[in-house]
């Protein structure tokens, strides 16, 4: 029997709802991109692909069987060495880290962290450890030296061992004080460390920012 017609097919009124759907999703940039859009992507893709093989066709037929094989493992070494730099271990090993990894760290890790993070920029450093409060000296290439607590307040605690002596007889002016806390350093800490002119507060934001790349030197630049 013929359907009347005020009656909508169903099949044709699902494809105008699809239609709408794919608009609307196209218009808010959720659907994706249409196949013209990464069309010229694909054609220089094939294109490379097929250069590569023309190129380890000549290299065989030229010079032998070295070439295809060094053309096959030099791109699988390369992505094999690209991959282990992006695992963690391997990322924190060079002294990059994130936020959330920082935060989990106890405070032997955070001195562990910020060594790292200081050979990352060229300094030589020791670490003194200790149970609860270990301590950290470094010296950058230039002469600049560097000593590193790890502590809430900017003023040495009272049972603090603070950095030799004889430290400050070699060049007062190369040495530095950082003193790095996770959180937030109180009003009374910075107008403290501004005073004494040699120590340079690192909070929460700022160690953030090294961990993730930016060079020490920029960040003590804006502190002090």
């Amino acid at each position: 029997m013929a359907r009347p017609s005020w009656t909508s097919d169903p099949v044709e009124e699902q494809r105008r709802r699809k239609r709408d759907v794919v608009r609307r999703l196209r218009a808010q940039g959720r659907y994706g991109p249409r196949f013209r859009d990464v069309l010229p992507s694909f054609t220089v893709l094939a294109a490379a692909v097929c250069a590569a093989v023309a190129g380890l066709v000549v290299g065989f037929r030229t010079v032998g069987v070295v070439v295809p094989v060094v053309g096959v493992l030099l791109p699988a070494l390369v992505l094999t060495v690209a991959l282990r730099r992006r695992r963690p271990g391997a990322r924190r090993r060079r002294g990059h880290y994130t936020p959330q990894e920082l935060v989990e760290l106890d405070i032997q890790g955070l001195a562990l962290a910020v060594a790292r993070m200081l050979r990352r920029d060229q300094w030589k450093v020791r670490l003194l450890p200790a149970p609860d409060r270990p301590r950290l000296c470094a010296r950058h290439p230039d002469g600049r030296r560097l000593d590193v607590a790890f502590r809430p307040v900017a003023e040495p605690l009272p049972d603090e061992a603070l950095p030799h002596p004889r430290a400050h007889r070699e060049d007062p002016d190369s040495f530095l004080h950082l003193v790095v806390h996770r959180g937030t350093f109180r009003a009374r800490d910075v107008r403290w460390a501004r005073r004494e002119g040699r120590t340079v507060l690192m909070d929460g934001p700022a160690l953030n920012r090294w961990a993730e790349g930016a060079p020490l030197d920029t960040l003590l630049a804006g502190e002090r």
